[in-house]
C-alpha cells in the first residue's frame, strides 16, 4: 500500500475512502467519486505527497465538472485556510 507524506511531514497510509468522501463533498456522485479514487490509487507511486494527492484530485474534478472543483478549492480557503 502506498504511503501519503502529509504536509506536516508525518506519514499515513494511503485510503481511497478519502478521496470519495472529498469528492462527494465537491458535488461529484458517488459513482464518479469511486471512479476518480480507483484511477488515482493505481497511478500514485509511493511515497506521494499530500499536494501532490490533492492536484491529482482536482485535476479529474475538473475534467468532470469545473464547478466540483472550484466548491473543493473554495472549502480548501475557507475550512482549511489553504493559499493557493
Amino acid at each position: 500500500m502506498a504511503m501519503v507524506t502529509k504536509r506536516n511531514g508525518q506519514r499515513e497510509e494511503f485510503i481511497a475512502e478519502k478521496i470519495v468522501v472529498s469528492s462527494i463533498k465537491s458535488g461529484a456522485s458517488p459513482a464518479v467519486a469511486r471512479r476518480i479514487a480507483k484511477e488515482i490509487e493505481k497511478e500514485i507511486r509511493d511515497p506521494v505527497s499530500a499536494d501532490e494527492l490533492r492536484g491529482m484530485v482536482l485535476q479529474r474534478l475538473g475534467r468532470e465538472n469545473k464547478q466540483w472543483e472550484q466548491d473543493w478549492r473554495t472549502y480548501d480557503r475557507a475550512v482549511k485556510k489553504r493559499v493557493e
